[in-house]
């Protein structure tokens, strides 16, 4: 079944359950994208896991310029899964994921087993950063079902971006847990690449040739240099203001372009975070982070 007529299926069986209690009808939509997520998983050549505003657009921009210039095709394209390899067979069928739906269908609830023989790159970020760019997110452009449907503070409710870090279900601690989930699956699964947002910032040219050796999809050297000058931070502003990308929805596109706070593409800095809190608030994250495994790198070790 193809992907549009599996979400068509799923909006069909909600609307005609619509009667039934809402903690029902949020269960059986996960389970319902979760099942969509898994047929993409298992045709898919590589696997970006991340969790939410952990830099994955910007990396999937990068990726798209490196694969529209390998294989000649226009730059508008965004890399949506298979629709680059349908042109163009040299090129994967990538799947972006959070990993917030497969366990409600596949049931590994505690496990990552599910990734089994696929290449996973698992992109991180300091979770302080992540659950203040998270705040933005859900302040200006989530939907409210979207908030509903993944246990984020309801929409319009009354709440600022320090409590909205510290909550147990959408900030910080939700995200620790998450990134430490992985830390097993790392030695259990085959093929994983860690991806620091913090060294792809660094030396994006580097970390994106990086993740190409590891996928096995050959872009040489001079293409590479182009796809990370393409997708720099001021060219991401300036696309994502115009619409450049056709096709692409909401995913890179303001939710007001009157108000910067609500564009996908916002500071995309790092440590940004200390620009909202005070020196206590700060420290209080900073004990709260030491409970990341050190593998990752954050806590007090410089980012």
């Amino acid at each position: 079944m193809a992907d549009k007529a599996r979400v068509a299926l799923r909006y069909l069986l909600l609307l005609c359950c619509f009667w039934l209690p809402a903690a029902r009808r949020k269960k059986m939509e996960r389970w319902l994208r979760g099942r969509e997520e898994f047929k993409k998983l298992e045709r898919a050549d590589w696997v970006v896991v991340s969790w939410g505003k952990s830099g994955r657009t910007w990396l999937r921009v990068m990726l798209s310029r490196a694969y529209t210039l390998k294989a000649g095709l226009p730059a508008s394209q965004l890399l949506e899964f298979d629709n680059l390899k349908k042109q163009d067979a040299r090129l994967p069928a990538v799947f972006f994921t959070h990993n917030n739906y497969l366990p409600d269908y596949t049931g590994n609830e505690d496990s990552r087993s599910h990734f089994k023989g696929k290449r996973v790159v698992l992109l991180v970020r300091d979770p302080r950063d992540v659950a203040v760019s998270q705040f933005f997110q859900w302040r200006f452009r989530m939907r409210p079902h979207k908030k509903f449907i993944n246990d984020y503070p309801p929409h319009g409710a009354d709440i600022d971006t320090w409590n909205f870090v510290l909550d147990k279900r959408a900030g910080a601690p939700r995200i620790i847990d998450c990134f430490n989930g992985w830390v097993d699956a790392i030695g259990e699964l085959q093929h994983i690449l860690v991806v620091r947002y913090e060294d792809l910032r660094a030396d994006p040219a580097a970390e994106l040739q990086r993740i190409l050796d590891f996928t096995g999809t050959g872009v040489s050297p001079e293409q590479v240099r182009e796809a990370v000058d393409f997708a720099a931070y001021d060219n991401m502003k300036k696309m994502e203001a115009e619409g450049f990308f056709k096709g692409s929805g909401a995913r890179v596109k303001a939710g007001d372009n009157t108000n910067p706070q609500s564009y996908k593409v916002r500071k995309a800095k790092v440590g940004g975070y200390r620009d909202y809190f005070t020196d206590e608030q700060c420290a209080q994250l900073e004990h709260m982070v030491s409970e990341l495994h050190p593998s990752f790198g954050y806590g007090n070790q410089s980012t």
